[in-house]
């Protein structure tokens, strides 16, 4: 199996997995609690995942439309679980396929913006996205566990 391919798998993995950790939540307030030392909620935290993926995968290399408003993903609250299950499940439609068609070319070339301050291969930057995923779909999961007082389980799978 391909690099790009195995990447869309591990994206769409993820993000099914961001959309159950979101559908788990007691109801709609608790997604957009925090706790003591935590700055952001969990339903943040969906809408950076969304504005990230959309933003560096989706306009910058599948060419779809989309304007990102960074700080609103960080300030915006009153999504319901249902809106934002929705969302990122257009998420999970839209962007794995995107990676999945990339060539060996396309990995090896400079990816279109040095995003971290310094030029990366569209690889290199596809794993940094996916790690940053995967970090924040673990923060989901933990915050959740702690909000709806359920046991924290090993894996954010549930």
């Amino acid at each position: 199996m391909s690099v790009s391919k195995s990447l869309a798998e591990l994206f769409s993995r993820d993000l099914s997995r961001l959309i159950r950790q979101i559908d788990a939540f007691p109801d709609d307030e608790a997604l957009w609690r925090t706790l003591p030392g935590i700055a952001n909620s969990a339903g943040n935290l969906a809408l950076h995942i969304e504005g990230n993926l959309r933003e560096f995968i989706g306009r910058q290399l599948g060419q779809l439309p989309y304007i990102r408003k960074r700080d609103l993903e960080f300030s915006f609250k009153g999504i319901g679980r249902k809106e934002l299950g929705e969302r990122l499940a257009e998420v999970n439609r839209s962007i794995p396929p995107i990676v999945a068609e990339l060539s060996t070319e396309q990995l090896e070339m400079d990816y279109p913006e040095a995003v971290l301050g310094t030029p990366m291969s569209t690889q290199a930057f596809l794993i940094h996205l996916y790690g940053h995923l995967n970090w924040h779909v673990g923060q989901v999961h933990y915050l959740r566990c702690i909000i709806a007082g359920d046991q924290i389980s090993t894996s954010p799978s549930r």
